[in-house]
């Protein structure tokens, strides 16, 4: 039998507040106020309008007590005032009735995108947090363990199920409602009141000390927090952090300078960290000590679009650089040496490829060839600033035909389906004429996990969503041959094997390995020519090798 719900009556009670005053009061949407009112919790006092008393008893003594914020939820994570939100989370704190952990997770779920967005902040899965940071091979009863983003506790509360004492737990978050939470759920596990768990931002304190060292250090680092230009390059200079100056680099920098001889670093990271450029200081400095391993788990994080990553090491520098380390991606896992990283790009951590592949990339940098940098110039597909205004489906008079990324499909172009005045003057940005008019153009799609090129000698205009190069003269192939190279399945396997991206980056682009040599002997390009050429064969399951004890033909 369903009970009584208690209700609180505004009849003796002199004010009052509208819905909208109550949701806002209460962290909530008036949706949220009216649901209350329907169920018996609230009384309306008239018609649109509780009693002051009555609400204030009910936030106090129930809303903080029971689960009645389902809807209100949902608000949160559309529009809400955050000073409003950490009150309403810190008032039902004090309650002896509250789920922390459950407590803790509705307010990350509760905050907004654009807060978190602009924090870098996603707070970590309880699943992951327990695959990351595993169970130590010694007794950690007298070791200090720190997380610098502690957000609400989720990382602290799995170093005390490891055996950590709380008195040697330390964490740092700039939240006032995560570190509250933190402090609460210890409280609740140990009776241990911790002064260790302070509000503070980890890069200022890490920056100022000389003396705090950590034998392990566990977080989720906020991903591309918004810094100012000048903050960002201090730090970047305390820490020798070179051009690697995204948030989460700079606290990959931070927790190591806070991290013992031989103590242990665990990171949850995006993807961007182990294949971007600007992220390649970062990890040549990785690559100094002993990385025991790099995990993949895929996008955890609702609405965000980058994969979450992680990397863990050891504060030493490691015995050899055949050193081997864990690998976990897609479901597999496997080891791999750490010098095979030194052969990629850029330092890239390609680690969803294993050691096989890591072979064949080495063996096909290892064969000479150029490469398009300092060979091509290069031009941005025009930006309109206003799609819906400047482009229509039909040709019209005045209008030029321009064509999209998904127009091209390697050898073959779709009819245009796109028309813009031919007015190149209306645009936010359009590359230099003469660029777009060049006899012969490669044309590409840029958003794109493949690379799909197009010879063009018609001098067609793109759209933003491709992107095009024109051949230096005197580079040793045609831009046709080049075309049909880069269309290749080979190429395309160099392609996301190494860079594993979304978008087709000038900078990758210039890295790949074009072997013009091929067209000494091949005026025309033949994808199984090209792979005897490399000395490379297909194998029963369709993965490339290198093929054994036979006579390169390309050295």
């Amino acid at each position: 039998m369903r009970q009584a719900q208690p209700t609180f009556s505004g009849d003796q009670e002199a004010h009052e507040l509208s819905i909208g005053e109550a949701a806002q009061q209460a962290g909530v949407s008036p949706a949220t106020i009216r649901n209350w009112i329907k169920t018996g919790y609230l009384n309306q006092k008239r018609k649109g309008f509780v009693g002051t008393d009555a609400f204030n008893q009910f936030i106090k003594n129930v809303a903080g007590c029971e689960k009645l914020n389902s809807r209100a939820n949902k608000s949160f994570k559309d529009s809400h005032d955050h000073a409003d939100l950490s009150a309403s989370i810190l008032k039902r704190l004090s309650s002896e009735h509250v789920c922390l952990e459950s407590l803790g997770e509705e307010y990350q779920r509760a905050l907004s995108d654009a807060y978190k967005n602009k924090e870098g902040v996603y707070y970590t899965p309880g699943s992951i947090v327990a695959d990351l940071f595993r169970e130590p091979d010694c007794d950690v009863s007298s070791k200090r363990f720190c997380d610098p983003c502690c957000g609400s506790g989720n990382f602290i509360m799995r170093a005390l199920d490891l055996g950590f004492k709380p008195e040697n737990l330390y964490g740092y978050d700039t939240d006032p409602v995560a570190i509250a939470i933190t402090k609460q759920r210890i409280f609740e596990r140990t009776s241990y009141r911790s002064r260790n768990i302070v509000q503070k931002d980890f890069l200022h304190v890490a920056a100022a000390s000389t003396d705090m060292f950590f034998d392990y250090v566990y977080t989720n680092p906020p991903w591309g927090k918004t810094l100012a230009k000048n903050e960002k390059a201090l730090y970047g200079s305390l820490f020798y952090a070179s051009k690697s100056l995204d948030t989460s680099a700079l606290f990959f920098f931070a927790c190591l300078k806070c991290l013992k001889k031989y103590g242990q670093l665990g990171l949850l990271l995006p993807e961007a960290f182990f294949n971007i450029s600007t992220f390649e200081y970062a990890r040549a400095r990785a690559l100094k000590l002993t990385i025991e391993r790099l995990i993949d788990y895929g996008k955890p994080f609702k609405g965000l679009v980058t994969k979450a990553q992680a990397i863990v090491l050891a504060n030493n520098e490691r015995d050899s650089n055949s050193h081997q380390l864990a690998c976990e991606s897609g479901g597999k896992k496997f080891t791999r040496a750490v010098n095979t990283f030194y052969d990629n790009p850029r330092l890239i951590f390609n680690f969803h490829c294993d050691r096989h592949d890591a072979e064949v990339i080495k063996h096909i940098f290892s064969i000479p060839h150029a490469t398009l940098k300092r060979w091509a110039t290069w031009g941005l597909g025009i930006v309109t600033g206003n799609n819906k205004k400047f482009c229509k489906s039909k040709p019209s008079d005045g209008y030029m035909p321009v064509y999209k990324g998904s127009d091209i499909q390697g050898a073959t172009l779709k009819p245009a389906s796109c028309f813009i005045p031919a007015d190149l003057s209306l645009y936010q940005q359009v590359a230099p004429v003469e660029r777009f008019q060049s006899p012969e153009k490669l044309i590409y799609r840029f958003i794109s996990s493949n690379l799909r090129f197009f010879y063009d000698a018609e001098q067609r205009f793109v759209l933003n969503s491709a992107n095009f190069l024109v051949l230096s003269e005197d580079f040793p192939i045609s831009a046709r041959q080049l075309c049909d190279m880069l269309n290749s399945s080979l190429m395309n396997w160099i392609f996301t094997s190494i860079f594993n991206t979304h978008k087709v980056l000038r900078g990758d682009l210039e890295a790949l390995p074009i072997h013009t040599d091929y067209f000494t002997c091949n005026p025309y390009f033949d994808e199984a020519s090209f792979l005897d050429y490399l000395n490379i064969q297909v194998d029963k399951h369709g993965a490339y090798r290198v093929k054994k004890n036979v006579f390169n033909s390309a050295k």
